[in-house]
């Protein structure tokens, strides 16, 4: 099981009653940042459609003495993600992460039902999660709201039009996000991870296909991992409260662009 342990970040820890909702939570980046936020001292309440996964996670933080919450959610679902605002204490920090790629297939021939389920995972999940607890960032008199978007958002890649398409959307949305509520004691943060190994990424994107899978880090000495992207990610969020981190773009030495990665033969 995945260490605890990890020392915080910040010099202090946060106030008590901050509360850190991050989406995607059941694994991957998601639980790295959970966990990585919990060290940090924030209450996690940690949201997924898989039930199992994050009641898992919350008994393993709150073991380690850390606070954590599990509450099963289907970003997609605007009904459930009001119900779930409605039902939260409070708000702090907001962790868009929940999205994901599928399939690599050209525009030409690429099918739809994927593009319409990466769009309404990555850009209108972030959307609803965004909208129904913005008032509770502002509230708090000290929010952020972190968008976990991707590299794909920053530059185009032969079969990722779908994927690249949505993350772009989603990157948009933080751009805008920002200018709208400047003035107001809410942060706007993007992390944009370039190429991270994580358990289901990739394979969820090949459906299943472990070996397409593995060709995408085939030669490549040390991808990102989730653990990286968290710290980032934690980092960004416990700047002092005037400080905002825009965008962080953040890959592994070995990927210099989407296109352009060393592999070792």
């Amino acid at each position: 099981m995945p260490s605890t342990d990890t020392a915080p970040l910040s010099s202090s820890a946060p106030p008590p009653g901050r509360t850190a909702v991050v989406t995607g939570a059941s694994s991957g980046i998601g639980a790295a940042t959970a966990r990585r936020l919990a060290a940090e001292g924030y209450h996690v309440v940690l949201t997924a459609r898989r039930k199992d996964r994050i009641d898992a996670l919350a008994t393993e933080l709150t073991a380690a003495g850390h606070r954590a919450t599990a509450h099963p959610l289907d970003v997609t679902d605007r009904a459930a993600v009001e119900s779930f605002a409605a039902a939260l204490e409070r708000c702090t920090v907001l962790v868009n992460n929940a999205g994901g790629a599928l399939g690599a297939d050209p525009v030409a021939t690429g099918d739809p039902a994927d593009w319409r389920r990466m769009y309404e995972t990555n850009v209108l999940g972030t959307l609803h999660v965004t909208q129904c607890l913005l008032p509770a960032l502002e509230a708090s008199g000290d929010g952020t709201v972190v968008v976990v978007s991707s590299t794909a958002g920053h530059g185009t890649y032969e079969g990722g039009g779908g994927y690249v398409a949505a993350k772009h959307a989603e990157h948009v949305l933080a751009e805008t996000l920002r200018l709208e509520i400047v003035g107001r004691p809410v942060r706007v943060v993007e992390v944009a991870p370039g190429m991270v190994k994580t358990e289901e990424f990739a394979t969820t994107r090949f459906r299943g296909d472990a070996e397409k899978a593995a060709r995408v880090y085939a030669g490549v000495a040390e991808p990102l991992t989730a653990d990286d992207v968290a710290d980032t990610i934690a980092w960004a969020v416990t700047r002092p409260s005037h400080v905002n981190i825009d965008l962080l773009v953040v890959r592994p030495r070995a990927q210099a662009s989407n296109t352009k990665v060393h592999r070792a033969r």
